[in-house]
């Protein structure tokens, strides 16, 4: 029995890492939208503006907002993660772009994403909108995904679980330094000049979570059920040539990973497609 729980976590890993690329192409499951397995589904995206509080890189005023729902464990959103990068690259620097990030944490699948996402929302109470990326990209580029980050106080499971075809822990895991230690997250903090004690009495007070519970809510009424769950905004109704583009990739990506909004102005995305998808489809929604 002793042997069976030791292996219980780590199975429970590589099911959860099933179960997220299941969620790729079944995010819009549940929601009702209208179209055939030929055409783009249509549904109500419901989704708000943007905020004073958002996490945005790019122009406020740009063409087309990349609103991402994202989960700081999830490997499909740490590929995502480089992919906005290079649409920012192309496009960011003219205002055609912008990226906003919000929260989709999935505990069910990574106990660690919750208070990560709460410690990726001090950075940006302690240091504004400019920290809370640095602090992103600090979190995304040591992450090697499905709860590898060492949380200190934090971590869950309290003790790292041993990988069965290594026989090593899934992650290095130190001893905490003190009762508020947040390991890796606290050492992040550190290294962007943000003051420990600051930043760890804010994650230990709990007083973000109910931002990132208003973008989860937010996440599952506009459609998502995955990570990441990518809306594309545009000012302007979409081209006709950009529906037609969406129908060209079902027979690749599936019928479920797009769909477009009613009033023609919202596209949403389930799962982390390729740059090349991705242009496109900005392309032919700023033409």
């Amino acid at each position: 029995m002793e042997s069976i729980q030791k292996l219980a976590i780590p199975i429970a890993i590589v099911i959860a890492g099933a179960l997220i690329a299941s969620a790729l192409y079944l995010a819009s499951i549940g929601r009702g939208p209208s179209g055939s397995s030929k055409e783009t589904a249509t549904a109500t995206i419901e989704l708000r503006g943007l905020q004073e509080n958002d996490h945005i890189r790019g122009s406020a005023d740009a063409s087309v907002v990349m609103v991402e729902f994202s989960d700081s464990e999830c490997p499909f959103c740490k590929v995502f993660d480089s992919t906005a990068k290079q649409v920012m690259e192309k496009y960011g620097g003219d205002g055609k772009v912008a990226w906003v990030y919000r929260y989709f944490p999935i505990p069910s699948l990574h106990p660690k994403a919750p208070k990560e996402a709460e410690a990726l929302e001090c950075a940006a109470e302690l240091g504004g909108n400019e920290m809370f990326w640095k602090y992103a990209d600090k979190v995304y580029m040591n992450t090697t995904s499905n709860n590898s980050l060492d949380i200190g106080v934090y971590n869950n499971p309290a003790t790292a679980p041993i990988n069965p075809a290594t026989g090593q822990p899934y992650y290095a895991q130190k001893t905490p330094r003190s009762a508020t230690d947040a390991g890796q997250l606290s050492d992040f903090a550190v290294e962007l000049g943000i003051e420990k004690e600051s930043f760890e009495e804010c994650l230990a007070s709990g007083r973000n979570i109910p931002r990132i519970e208003t973008d989860v809510a937010e996440a599952g009424n506009s459609g998502g059920s995955g990570t990441p769950y990518i809306v594309f905004i545009s000012k302007e109704k979409m081209p006709s040539d950009a529906r037609s583009y969406l129908d060209s990739l079902i027979p690749t990506v599936g019928a479920n990973t797009f769909v477009i909004s009613k009033d023609g102005k919202r596209v949403s995305m389930s799962g982390a497609l390729p740059f090349n998808y991705i242009d496109q489809l900005i392309e032919l929604i700023l033409d």
